[in-house]
């Protein structure tokens, strides 16, 4: 996959000794992006963040938003797009949430792929202890609006939302006709933002279920944990 605008020489491999993983293994990455339109920024974006990860040796998998119900429409876990979604978070060890911004506030597609991600499937947490980077593309000057937003929910979600993030203005004027987002420092950003992802991945890989281990919860039993992150009553 070609990545002109990447300065390779100042891209070096991960360098797994100094973040105690041995690499045998890549980190697998999930993109949600929150737009439907035939030329999506918000997914352009997420693209081009795949050819930035891949270079940085990441799995990655796209999820299309197309086609997923509103939640509390009728239908359950079972659809095939909840369920293709939810199998996604579960495979990945982190991932990348990218939004447009509208009315100054995320996508309401955004927000229903959040929202069809449960806080708890039986015992399992799928989202805890995950890495997670946020980006937004607006249609026209810089906001964080989104991202702001989106950092809310990972924390909300128990994600390990990294530090970096990256929001770009003016979208339409920074990918070309075919779709590949334009050398500047909107790209620079997106690489530093993916290069981190990796890394925290890396620095946290196998050790996220400590790194969340809680006392309040190791005080609580099994049964009574369930029924309070399902928002039911232990029997």
């Amino acid at each position: 996959m070609t990545t002109p605008n990447l300065d390779k020489a100042n891209l070096p491999p991960i360098q797994h000794d100094q973040l105690a993983s041995d690499g045998q293994t890549p980190v697998k990455i999930a993109l949600l992006y929150g737009s439907l339109r035939e030329r999506s920024y918000s997914r352009l974006l997420v693209e081009e963040a795949v050819r930035i990860l891949e270079v940085l040796g990441a799995e990655c998998r796209i999820f299309n938003p197309s086609g997923l119900p509103l939640p509390d429409d009728g239908v359950d876990a079972s659809h095939p797009k909840v369920a293709e979604l939810r199998e996604l978070i579960s495979w990945s060890e982190g991932m990348v949430w990218c939004s447009p911004e509208r009315h100054g506030a995320m996508t309401g597609i955004m927000k229903s792929q959040i929202d069809w991600i449960p806080l708890s499937i039986g015992s399992v947490r799928p989202t805890q202890g995950k890495t997670l980077a946020v980006m937004q593309v607006s249609g026209g000057s810089q906001s964080f609006n989104s991202v702001n937003q989106l950092r809310i929910l990972g924390r909300w979600m128990r994600c390990l939302t990294i530090p970096n993030q990256s929001s770009v203005p003016k979208a339409f004027q920074q990918f070309d006709e075919q779709g590949r987002m334009l050398a500047s420092a909107y790209y620079d950003r997106v690489v530093d933002v993916m290069e981190e992802l990796v890394k925290f991945t890396h620095l946290t890989r196998g050790r996220s279920d400590y790194l969340t281990d809680r006392y309040s919860e190791r005080v609580e039993s099994a049964v009574a944990l369930s029924s309070r992150v399902r928002g039911t009553s232990a029997s």
